[in-house]
This record gives structure tokens, C-alpha cells and sequence, in this order.
């Protein structure tokens, strides 16, 4: 049993069971994917894959187990290089952040900063995506932290930590009536415009569409975006009002265009830190979400994994 033959067979499973993908997504050959596999699989003695002719259609049941057990060891294998790693190279290696356009437009530059001051010689990659995306990126070991609003508390695999709270703005251009009232807007208000927001599973998007349902209204959304930039760019065209996060809008930046404050309209939303309860982060991980996250020390960051010696 080889580790190659282990990482030949769950890749087939992440592919969909399409021994073509697996084979492009390893830089391999399909023939030799399915040669190692039924290797495994004989000194095993049991099949992994259900097949019919050439084709993998399905998984049998002690190959649910396998693969479970598979894709553990991968990751152990993994987890076991990195802690060399941490002891051979300690400011040296590579870190993938799975996060959301506006998290890593406005909230992530100064730690993105400040740690490549630190860390030079560390590889530093950013993967965007909807919360959903980016949660499976780090399940899956494609990214090693998440960082969203919503979402990650789907995922039983990760280790969930609050970072900051956030509220919205609307916000109009120049001369709209909305400007008028300020301090004073309600929803009734806001509702009589088109609106331009997020798309449903970004940004805390359930918590406009709550206050709007427990209000009793009906918001006219006529455009939704993954980019806060892009919503401002249409509230500039005129087509509507945007409701974005605050900490997106900047009064120099964003020229012609105007923020109220509509945290008395909203409920806050948590900006939340997901990583993998059986993952070994480098010593540069834990300074980066400090970085981000002042409160999450190395200790916090451990119990919340479940690998603090203290549980």
C-alpha cells in the first residue's frame, strides 16, 4: 500500500468518479490511475469503486470506509511534513486564505500587510469565493483558513472563531432623498427604492432579508453581486440603492457616493475564522490570524481545535 495509490483513489472521488479529471488534476495518466487503484484494491481485497466496463459509477460500502480512512491518512501525511517544516524552515512555507470579495477587498489588506513584513519568505495565496466555496476549500485541504460570515458553521469538520462584528450602510448618490432623513431612515424608507445588495449567500445577506420579513416589507431587490465594488458602480448609474457592508464604503474613494448609517436597521453580523479540527498549522499561521484577529491567540486558536493539552 503506497500513499500515491491512496491519493489516486480519492481524487477519483472528488472528481466525481471521473478517472480523466483525476488523472489532469494529479498531472498523471488515466491508465495509470486505474492500474494503481486496482491494485489497492486487490492486496485490499475488496472493491472500492463500483464499475461498469471501464467506467467508475458508484462506491461500494467498504469503500465509503476506505476512502474515509484515505483521505485521513493524506492529511496526516501532510500534517506530519509540517511539523519538519516547522522545525527545519520555521519562517518558511506557504499559506492559502479562502475568503469573500469584501473580506479580502477591505478587511484583510493591513493583516495581508503587516504579515509579509514578517514572514518574507512565506508563500501567501488568496482564494476567493462564496462562503460556501470556501469552506469546501479548506475540507477538502485546497486552503488551510477560511474566513467569511456566514456559512462556516455548516460544516461539522471545522473549527469556527469569531473575529469582529460589522454592520451595513446604504448608500446613494449625490442629492437622493434618502440624504434628507440620515439619523432618521427606516426600513419603510429604504424599501421604497430599488436596492442593489449581495447576492443571498454572501455578506449577511439572511440578516437584511430578516429585518426586512420581521418589518413586514418587501424590499424591490433588482440586482444582487458577489462585489461590493460592483454594487456601488451600479448605485452610481442610478439603477437603485446599495446596501453594503460599511467597512466597504470610503467617503475619498468612492466619489459621488454617499453613506448612511443603517446599523439601527440591521442586526450585526460576526465575521468567523474556519480551520480543520485535525489540521497542523505552521507557527505563521497562528501569527496571521492573531494579526487579523487580536483576541485569537495560539491557545484560543488550539481549543477551539480541540488540540489544546488543557482538554
Amino acid at each position: 500500500m503506497k500513499l500515491q495509490q491512496l491519493r489516486y483513489l480519492v481524487e477519483v472521488y472528488k472528481q466525481g468518479l471521473n478517472v480523466s479529471e483525476a488523472a489532469e488534476k494529479l498531472h498523471t495518466s488515466q491508465p495509470g490511475i486505474s492500474k494503481q487503484i486496482r491494485l489497492l484494491e486487490d492486496e485490499l481485497g475488496v472493491q472500492v469503486f463500483v464499475r461498469n466496463g471501464k467506467r467508475v459509477v458508484d462506491v461500494t460500502a467498504p469503500g465509503r470506509e476506505i476512502l474515509r480512512i484515505s483521505d485521513r491518512i493524506l492529511r496526516e501525511a501532510q500534517n506530519l511534513k509540517r511539523v519538519a517544516e516547522e522545525f527545519v524552515n520555521e519562517e518558511e512555507g506557504s499559506l492559502v486564505i479562502a475568503t469573500t470579495h469584501t473580506q479580502a477587498r477591505y478587511a484583510l489588506p493591513p493583516t495581508i500587510q503587516e504579515f509579509l513584513k514578517r514572514y518574507p519568505k512565506v508563500k501567501l495565496s488568496i482564494k476567493q469565493g462564496s462562503p460556501t466555496q470556501i469552506c469546501e476549500q479548506v475540507v477538502a485541504g485546497e486552503a488551510d483558513i477560511a474566513i467569511a460570515t456566514e456559512g462556516i458553521d455548516l460544516f461539522p469538520e471545522l473549527a469556527m472563531l469569531d473575529c469582529y462584528q460589522w454592520n451595513r450602510s446604504v448608500i446613494v448618490p449625490d442629492h437622493h432623498p434618502l440624504l434628507d432623513l440620515r439619523g432618521q431612515v427606516t426600513l419603510a424608507d429604504v424599501a421604497q427604492y430599488p436596492i442593489i445588495t449581495y447576492d443571498f449567500a454572501f455578506a449577511g445577506r439572511s440578516k437584511i432579508n430578516r429585518a426586512f420579513e420581521t418589518a413586514r416589507l418587501t424590499p424591490n431587490v433588482v440586482l444582487t453581486a458577489i462585489d461590493t465594488d460592483v454594487i456601488k458602480t451600479y448605485v452610481g448609474l442610478g439603477l437603485g440603492i446599495g446596501i453594503i457592508a460599511s467597512m466597504a464604503y470610503d467617503r475619498y474613494r468612492d466619489e459621488g457616493l454617499f453613506a448612511i448609517d443603517a446599523s439601527h436597521l440591521f442586526e450585526p453580523s460576526t465575521t468567523r475564522i474556519g480551520i480543520r479540527r485535525d489540521a497542523y498549522l505552521r507557527g505563521y499561521a497562528y501569527s496571521f490570524i492573531q494579526g487579523f484577529a487580536p483576541a485569537l491567540t495560539r491557545k484560543v486558536v488550539e481549543q477551539a481545535m480541540g488540540q489544546s493539552e488543557e482538554d
